[in-house]
């Protein structure tokens, strides 16, 4: 009798597993209307997702990253170009992104709200995809830079990127005078005119 109560006991009970999460709050598809960005031509929404904190909605179209609120205001919007590095935390939810300018380097969480749902894949995909040529330009400790040249996935433009490597100096002479070689290298390998 003892064994039947004790198997009645577990098995009334909810199933939990550590460290599962609950299935999000809501769905992608639940984005209210006024947080859909206006749309150019050729451009449309590729993932969505809400952070947690703010409320926001991260958009991901074909040209661009955009941070909206419900209400419909922008928060952030940067073409892929202008992207550096993005990451995803599947341990934290948490997606990170750095721009090519160095400013405002952002993170989300993307775990109650939503979830991240397409969001880290839709983001690695269209900052490849703006990647036409990079030179890495390594001196040795804190003398490194990254010369790449992107493309704008809107106008197909091509821009030319230099990102100083951690710790390197823009006095530094040797530096510079390696990264206007390379500089020249990739313009010339992508058909841009000269320095």
């Amino acid at each position: 009798m003892a064994r039947n109560i004790v198997k009645a006991f577990f098995s009334r009970r909810p199933k939990i597993v550590i460290g599962e999460l609950p299935p999000p709050q809501r769905a992608p598809r639940d984005i209210p209307k006024e947080a859909v960005p206006e749309l150019t031509r050729g451009e449309r929404v590729l993932a969505v997702a809400q952070e947690d904190a703010s409320g926001h909605w991260l958009v991901l179209t074909t040209y661009r990253l955009l941070e909206r609120s419900s209400e419909g205001l922008t928060a952030l919007e940067r073409a892929w170009h202008e992207v550096d590095t993005g990451t995803w935390d599947p341990d934290l939810w948490v997606l990170s992104i750095s721009f090519t300018d160095g400013l405002n380097g952002r993170q989300w969480q993307l775990k109650t709200q939503t979830g991240p749902g397409e969001v880290p894949q839709v983001l690695r995909e269209r900052t490849t995809a703006t990647v036409v040529l990079m030179r890495v330009v390594d001196l040795g400790p804190r003398r490194t830079a990254r010369v790449t040249v992107r493309k704008d996935l809107a106008t197909r433009e091509l821009d030319e990127q230099v990102i100083l490597g951690r710790g390197a100096r823009s006095d530094d002479a040797e530096l510079m005078a390696s990264i206007d070689r390379a500089r020249a290298d990739v313009r010339n390998q992508a058909g841009m005119p000269p320095v």
